[in-house]
């Protein structure tokens, strides 16, 4: 008997702890995206020009509102850690289960290191503005992955409470530099006569090519449901924050493209490395210059961790389900947090933080982020074919049903386009690498998946069962 209890206490502590509401999703989502209002949106300004840099902008939103729609209705139901991987294991099979899993760990991972970058290169920028140039980013780099991952493997409710703070912090630059702006407190007037004089300096196709960093703006929203299995109310608190969490994207999205294209030349903003504070320094405003430092500091940290959090997740669920070895699949005794999963991406991320170049780590993100959510339209279709509206409760049905899959794998297919135009080697590079991975899954690790104990969801036999 008492052999049992200790079984019974053990089972119950390798469950994650349920701490969370709507307000951390969305510091969760707009965390780890609001980095890219910071840095990487504006290649897609060099890809095209202003005009084409603000049409990705609203092309891309319109694609991450069709990601956020589909998500939230689909984990609304399906509440286990590993978000959109969870999903392809209730409704597809094995195999897109494990691809839509690796995609998730890859696209947060280098994430992850191209937020580490960012923080290098800014502290790097304010050392010379000081006059102690040649600044090693090294260190700085090392130091931010480390501490975020110690962060994460504390516990999940302070990690998130600390991204909900700096989150906020790092939105409200963004509103008090365009308000600013707005009402004087720039000493350089803002200048849209580019607009005008050269619209579209490489013509229509540089308007499909600025398209692949335009998602920047909004990579890793769908990163909300990852933490489906730690919130107090999945059905509501999920839809709530990722929903929330689009408007404010698309809102700071807007005001970032207006005010960065209205003080800096469209020829210096498409290569620069922290376009909202290089416009701060524009304006000749002291305090802005802080204020943009502390926001461009606070929304890499805030991504940083998010994706920590999120690769994590996808991580140990794989781990958990034997997609992986099944020592992944461990919860820590004291802090209920995936340590193993935490712990074995550190030193993925710290590679590619300190040896490749940031754009070929925001491309490898973006491509990883473009294929988990072309094989969203395909959980989507099978979702609602499987299990109509009738069958299954959910906590949000998302409107109009097939029109927003049509669009999201119509705009998948145009990125991807777009990406092939400036980084077709790495595209074919990176296609290769997820098809070994995948032969290796089906022959190596296929064997140790079962099947039956997947299924979590209470839900009722498929329709045609």
């Amino acid at each position: 008997m008492a052999n049992g209890t200790t079984s019974k206490t053990q089972t119950e502590r390798l469950q994650l702890l349920r701490v969370l509401g709507p307000a951390h999703i969305w510091a969760l989502g707009v965390g780890i995206v609001l980095v890219g209002e910071y840095m990487g949106w504006n290649f897609s300004v060099g890809k095209g020009g202003m005009i084409a840099g603000l049409i990705a902008c609203w092309v891309a939103g319109l694609l991450y509102t069709c990601v956020a729609m589909i998500d939230s209705e689909v984990t609304s139901t399906v509440a286990a850690a590993g978000g959109q991987y969870a999903q392809a294991k209730h409704i597809v099979g094995p195999l897109m289960a494990f691809n839509v899993g690796l995609f998730l760990v890859m696209a947060y991972t280098m994430l992850e290191a191209a937020n580490a970058i960012t923080v290098g290169f800014l502290l790097d920028t304010v050392a010379g503005i000081q006059g102690h140039s040649g600044l090693d980013q090294h260190p700085f780099i090392v130091l931010s992955i480390m501490f975020l991952a110690w962060l994460n493997y504390r516990g999940v409710l302070a990690t998130l409470t600390f991204n909900l703070v700096i989150t906020a912090i790092a939105f409200l630059a963004i509103i008090v530099l365009f308000l600013s702006v707005q009402f004087g407190a720039s000493s350089v007037p803002l200048d849209f006569s580019a607009i005008t004089n050269d619209p579209l300096p490489y013509g229509w196709v540089g308007i499909v090519a600025s398209l692949h960093f335009g998602l920047w703006y909004y990579l890793g929203i769908e990163g909300t449901c990852q933490a489906a299995e730690e919130v107090r109310s999945p059905a509501r608190s999920l839809p709530y924050g990722t929903m929330a969490g689009i408007m404010t994207l698309l809102i700071a999205a807007t005001m970032t493209w207006y005010v960065c294209s209205g003080l800096i030349p469209w020829e210096y903003l498409g290569q620069a490395g922290t376009p909202l504070f290089d416009a701060a320094r524009v304006t000749g405003n002291s305090w802005l210059m802080v204020l943009l430092f502390v926001g461009t500091m606070f929304a890499t940290l805030a991504s940083a961790n998010g994706c920590i959090n999120d690769a994590s997740r996808a991580w140990f669920s794989m781990g958990r389900d034997r997609y992986l070895p099944s020592w992944f699949g461990a919860v820590h005794p004291v802090y209920r947090t995936p340590y193993r999963a935490i712990v074995f991406l550190v030193p993925i991320a710290l590679i590619f933080a300190l040896g490749a170049p940031l754009d070929q780590v925001v491309t490898f993100s973006i491509l990883s982020g473009l294929l988990g959510y072309t094989f969203m339209t395909f959980n989507m279709i099978m979702f609602r074919n499987k299990w109509p509206l009738d069958t299954i409760k959910r906590g949000y049905v998302h409107p109009f049903h097939p029109l927003p899959t049509i669009v999201l794998l119509t705009l998948c297919s145009t990125a991807y386009f777009a990406v092939f135009l400036g980084y077709g080697t790495q595209l074919i590079a990176m296609l290769c690498f997820y098809i070994i991975a995948s032969l290796w899954f089906h022959f190596r690790r296929y064997q140790f998946v079962r099947r039956g104990d997947q299924f979590t969801m209470p839900w009722p036999k498929p329709r045609g069962y």
